[in-house]
């Protein structure tokens, strides 16, 4: 499900889609392509499974088909997949290292060998349509543009011009959805609110979704187009086979709830095929870690949105700072990072680092290729990851810790103390699943040491 150009609505028609063929009795896996947490939350309520992502700038090339059918087989098989495209069809990476649409939806269906169905926003045109169509049909002839879906329509006579004129363009139309301002989903500072912060709204919101998709899209020709994408010659990506297993089962709490939902579901499932029993921990809800925690995630989400509440918890916050002083590896990033702060925007928070944060009216985004400049927990220096940051936040450099990573002549970015790791990269940890299995084996060496001291 691919577009122009971003705000085209392919996230309303693509969740609407899933959410109709899962109303049929199939079963459908969901895909986002690029780094985007918030739109596999939506996808992942459609679909009753995870949505996964597929970024061949954070992953590599080489994974994105084995991590597609990761997610088309399991937990179970799937009758049919849907991947969100990211931005206009052929916007990539805008990085000096990688080609021209490199990590673009257009790259990502060449990878998958997948058909393209194209939503285009139909509300500012009429025939022009058929030119902006034609356009994208004819661009690349290893993109397979197999159909399109109007989106906001006006009037049944505007649906009827605008089919007259895609018709001399030689692509289907198989669709048209109405302009349905009451299906607006809310945003904020960093695009739409995750469906974790809005519960029952954001389920009636996919379930609408479904039905409007279900009356303006023709199903079954969507069916029939996904039917005649070839077979795919790659194996499923399998967590297993990346790491080596522990026999010591460390627990390591991961944080989520509605202050925490940004996470790739691999990176979890890495931190277990390394033996580790990963346990969940709401920093809003939760007074305490759970019992026998040797290590500590903290991705990514919406702190400053819940900066009074997080604040509010004293007790989970000095637990947290009782178990990094303890020694416990911590990996945290972007809001994990806000969290362990001594605080932000002037509200205390866990004081594991002794860093300021505040939001910013600055918008830092995009990709990153960094180069671990400190020995951690997560990596040794000298280990070379992608990335990307995505924050309205600034944090200023504390006392006494190192830099965490380097991708550029600013220096270095983020903070190494101890055993805490934080910085404001995202990353995937199937593309380097080496993070997980370091950070496995210093959770492992953490609970040897607490087991010993115990028994002396």
């Amino acid at each position: 499900m691919a577009a122009p150009s971003s705000n085209a609505g392919k996230t309303s028609v693509a969740t609407g889609l899933i959410a109709a063929l899962t109303a049929r009795g199939l079963t459908v896996s969901p895909h986002k392509v690029g780094p985007d947490y918030i739109d596999p939350g939506y996808h992942g309520l459609a679909a009753g499974r995870p949505g996964r992502n597929l970024d061949p700038w954070l992953v590599g090339e080489e994974r994105i088909a084995p991590l597609f059918l990761r997610g088309a087989l399991y937990p179970r098989p799937a009758d049919v997949a849907v991947v969100e495209g990211v931005m206009g069809l052929f916007d990539g990476a805008a990085h000096p290292s990688v080609e021209p649409g490199f990590a673009s939806t257009a790259h990502v269906a060449r990878l998958l060998r997948a058909p393209v169905v194209l939503v285009v926003d139909a509300s500012s045109q009429a025939g022009s349509v058929a030119a902006l169509v034609h356009g994208f049909a004819t661009f690349s002839p290893d993109v397979r543009l197999g159909g399109v879906v109007l989106n906001r329509v006006g009037t049944d006579r505007h649906e009827a011009i605008l089919r007259e004129a895609l018709a001399a363009a030689g692509v289907p139309v198989l669709g048209a959805v109405r302009r349905m301002d009451q299906l607006h989903t809310p945003s904020r500072h960093l695009g739409l609110i995750p469906a974790a912060e809005r519960s029952d709204a954001a389920l009636a919101t996919v379930r609408r979704l479904g039905e409007v998709v279900a009356s303006a899209v023709d199903l079954d020709a969507v069916l029939a187009l996904a039917r005649s994408a070839p077979s795919l010659d790659a194996r499923p990506w399998d967590p297993v086979v990346e790491v080596a297993a522990t026999p010591a089962r460390p627990r390591i709490a991961v944080a989520g709830g509605p202050a925490f939902t940004f996470g790739y579901a691999e990176n979890t499932e890495l931190l277990e095929a390394a033996g580790a029993e990963v346990v969940a921990v709401d920093p809003l809800r939760d007074e305490e870690l759970p019992a026998g925690t040797t290590g500590l995630v903290l991705g990514g989400g919406f702190p400053e949105v819940h900066a009074a509440e997080l604040s509010a918890n004293a007790p989970l916050r000095a637990d947290v700072a009782a178990l990094a002083a303890r020694g416990a590896p911590v990996a945290a990033e972007c809001a994990g990072l806000l969290y362990l702060a001594r605080e932000l925007d002037g509200l205390p928070m866990c004081g594991v680092l002794d860093v300021a944060t505040a939001m910013s009216p600055r918008l830092t985004l995009g990709y990153r290729a960094a180069v671990c400049v400190t020995d951690s927990v997560l990596a040794p220096a000298g280990t070379r990851v992608r990335g990307h940051e995505f924050h309205r936040t600034e944090a200023d450099p504390p006392a006494g810790s190192d830099g965490a990573w380097r991708w550029s002549a600013a220096g270095p970015e983020g903070f190494v103390a101890g055993s805490v790791h934080a910085s404001y990269l995202h990353l995937h940890w199937a593309g380097s699943p080496q993070l997980a299995q370091r950070f496995v084996t210093a959770c492992v060496r953490t609970s040897r040491s607490e087991h010993a001291r115990a028994h002396r």
